[in-house]
C-alpha cells in the first residue's frame, strides 16, 4: 500500500513545488515533515518513520512515482529525495526446486514451531542450505541485528550522496574463510525490494573487512526455500546491482 498520498502531496506543496530534481536531489528533514503533517489525524499521515519507509515500488506515494523519485535516508532524521531507480526486481525462479537432504544427523523439532522469517532463515542455515547455495562450507553466523552506517559517499545516476549514521540491519550475516555473506529475509512473495536494504549493509561491512562481501535475498515460499545472490559491480554506484544466481530448494 502506498505511503499517504495526502501527506506527501502536502510535503511537496510546501517545500518542493519549484525544485528541479533533474539538477539535484532535495533534502527533507523529520522536522519539515512534522511541521506539515502534525494536524493530520491518522498516524500513517503524520508519523515520520512510516511516511519515509518505502521498501517496495508499491509503497511509493503517487506524487513521487509520477515524478520518478524515491527516498533515501542519509542521516538520522534526514532524507534525500532523488531521481532514479530505487528498487530491484526479485524475479520468479523458474528452474525446478532442488531436492536437498539436510546435513544434520537428527531432525529439528523446534524448527516447525511458528512461521517467521528468522525461523526459516535459521533452519536453512542449520541444515546447510545457505552454505550449499554460496558453495562455502566455512560460513558461520557472525552478524545479526541493527547497526549504524559509517560515513560513505555513493552515486545515484549523476548525483552524489553522502550517508552517515543511518540505522541499517541484516537478518543474518555469515563469515567464511574469504567472504562475508549478508542476508535479507522475507516471508512472503516479494517481486521487488528497495536497493538500500542490500546496499547500505554492503557498504558498511565492506569497510569493515577485506573479504568479499556478498548479498543474498531469502524467502520461504510454501515448502520451498528460495535464494537470490546479488552483486554490486561498482561499490560506489547504488544502481550497479546485478543478479548473480538464484536457486530453489526443497528440504527432504
Amino acid at each position: 500500500m502506498p505511503r499517504s498520498n495526502i501527506a506527501w502531496t502536502a510535503i511537496f506543496s510546501n517545500y518542493f513545488s519549484k525544485h528541479d530534481f533533474n539538477k539535484e536531489p532535495a533534502i527533507l528533514t523529520a522536522e519539515m515533515i512534522k511541521n506539515v503533517t502534525h494536524k493530520f489525524k491518522k498516524t500513517s499521515e503524520r508519523e515520520v518513520r512510516i511516511l519515509a519507509k518505502m521498501d517496495s515500488r508499491e509503497e511509493v506515494p503517487k506524487i513521487l512515482k509520477d515524478k520518478g523519485l524515491f527516498v533515501l535516508p542519509i542521516k538520522n532524521g534526514k532524507y534525500a529525495i532523488t531521481k532514479g531507480e530505487g528498487f530491484v526486481d526479485i524475479p520468479t525462479i523458474t528452474s525446478p526446486a532442488v531436492e536437498y537432504s539436510s546435513k544434520l544427523e537428527f531432525p529439528l523439532d523446534t524448527s516447525v514451531v511458528g512461521n517467521s522469517e528468522m525461523q526459516h532463515l535459521d533452519y536453512a542455515y542449520a541444515v546447510s542450505v545457505i552454505r550449499t547455495f554460496i558453495d562455502d562450507p566455512t560460513l558461520v553466523l557472525t552478524i545479526r541485528g541493527r547497526k549504524r552506517t559509517p560515513k560513505f559517499e555513493f552515486n545515484v545516476r549523476k548525483f552524489s550522496l553522502e550517508v552517515e549514521g543511518v540505522q541499517t540491519e541484516v537478518d543474518a550475516g555469515y563469515e567464511g574463510k574469504d567472504k562475508v555473506v549478508l542476508l535479507e529475509a522475507k516471508n512472503s512473495e516479494t517481486t521487488n525490494t528497495i536497493i538500500r536494504q542490500l546496499y547500505y549493509p554492503f557498504r558498511k561491512w565492506k569497510l569493515a573487512t577485506n573479504k568479499k562481501v556478498l548479498n543474498v535475498f531469502f524467502e520461504k515460499r510454501g515448502s520451498i526455500y528460495s535464494l537470490w545472490q546479488f552483486e554490486f559491480i561498482d561499490p560506489d554506484n547504488y544502481n550497479s546491482i546485478k543478479l548473480v544466481k538464484s536457486a530453489r530448494y526443497k528440504i527432504v
